[in-house]
């Protein structure tokens, strides 16, 4: 990941901090910008993954659109530079107030996730005397097979609307005076790596869905197949940017695109997982009568998928690279400070021996991260880190 330099250079700095490769960011984003317009596919981030504004910045930079869940990441998409005609707002639970200020920012689409969202929205725009352009979000009944908490397309997900609800959706349609139909938006979860079974049920899926419609006289103009592409956990540094060519492959295999009609995805995840990493110290080492704890200055509050999902993240000692003679390696319980008995980073870690002031590299750190870190025990948030900015970052305490 990081050369022997480099490393000197990030033992400097005050830990916990979040560290950011610009380089290979600005790499992934060229690369799925490359094959999304080879394969006329519109790409739209996920602003719930990271929401930093210099990443996003760069990200915006390249035309990429943006794919909102409040009506703060929409305010905030546009203030970053996302243009309002390529952002779409999902979500089950829009308030009126972010409906409003959706409207007023003339966004492409709402991903309306319900029969009355669709009542309301065609009420808040005629009051307003305007009109809200939507994209319905259909529940498909696939399961992704992907962690429990992150699966949204099955019939007993809060997201979407279901088939027992598309002739009662589609006579609504019909009488919405103030309602755009933009087309049908579907998502079925996050962390997909199972790429061509998963995205090619779902295309099938859409297909027939799309017909539906369609023999009901409801031109679906816009097919949103959402995000979800998984990334490499385990080996980061041999796949640093996922594989956007293989799912775009198979989207134009199996999905049955009309003439002019758009095709869009989301991904989040996968465009900026890899280039983030938390970067934490060792405070102490301590045995116990079965285990060895690795306890390290950062914890839960700075990223809490371990805790929540039992999420894996690899992780490295990278002091250790500068004792080429110590070779000795240790199976480590690596935990945080928090007053909580979840807060577990990884159990039986086999990592080089370790001590205090040792610097740890949480990898793939970028999605799902910062953007959900909080202050619980009153600590304080991480500083952040760019790969070509180090040295605006605060010094390290002595250890």
């Amino acid at each position: 990941m990081l050369g022997i330099n480099r490393i000197g250079e990030l033992e400097k700095i005050h830990t916990p901090f979040w560290y950011y490769d610009t380089d290979l960011l600005r790499k992934t984003v060229a690369k799925v910008s490359s094959l999304a317009a080879e394969s006329s596919i519109e790409v739209h981030y996920a602003i719930k993954a990271n929401a930093q504004e210099r990443l996003l910045r760069i990200i915006s930079s390249s035309g990429i659109g943006a794919d909102c869940v409040s009506g703060n990441e929409v305010l905030h998409a546009v203030k970053c530079g996302f243009a309002p005609e390529k952002i779409v707002f999902a979500g089950v639970g829009k308030t009126d107030k972010e409906i409003a200020d959706a409207l007023e920012a003339d966004i492409f689409a709402f991903n309306c996730e319900s029969l009355q969202e669709l009542y309301v929205l065609d009420a808040m725009a005629s009051r307003l005397s305007t009109k809200a352009r939507v994209s319905v979000r259909i529940n498909p009944n696939i399961d992704a097979n992907t962690h429990k908490f992150v699966t949204t397309g099955l019939n007993d997900s809060k997201f979407g609307i279901g088939a027992h609800e598309f002739d009662a959706l589609a006579d609504l349609l019909g009488r919405c005076r103030h309602v755009e139909f933009n087309g049908l938006h579907f998502h079925l979860g996050s962390q997909i790596t199972d790429i061509e079974r998963v995205y090619g049920l779902e295309c099938k899926k859409v297909n027939e869905i799309v017909s539906y419609f369609e023999n009901k006289g409801i031109s679906v103009h816009n097919i949103d197949l959402g995000g979800g592409l998984g990334v490499e956990y385990e080996n980061p540094d041999e796949y640093p940017v996922p594989d956007f060519g293989l799912w775009f492959r198979t989207i134009s295999r199996h999905l049955a695109r009309r003439p002019g009609q758009r095709v869009h995805v989301e991904p989040g995840r996968s465009l900026v997982a890899q280039c983030g990493t938390l970067f934490s110290r060792v405070l102490f080492v301590k045995s116990g009568e079965t285990k060895t704890f690795l306890i390290v200055d950062a914890g839960m509050n700075d990223m809490i998928r371990p805790a929540l999902y039992g999420a894996y993240h690899r992780i490295e000692n990278l002091s250790a690279r500068r004792r080429p003679n110590l070779r000795e390696e240790q199976l480590y319980d690596v935990v945080g400070p928090v007053c909580e008995s979840s807060d577990v980073w990884g159990t039986g870690r086999v990592l080089p021996m370790s001590v205090r002031g040792d610097l740890i590299a949480i990898r793939s750190a970028g999605a799902y991260g910062q953007t959900m870190s909080s202050r619980y025990n009153l600590k304080d948030f991480a500083q952040v880190v760019y790969s070509d900015n180090l040295y605006s970052a605060r010094l390290a305490d002595e250890y």
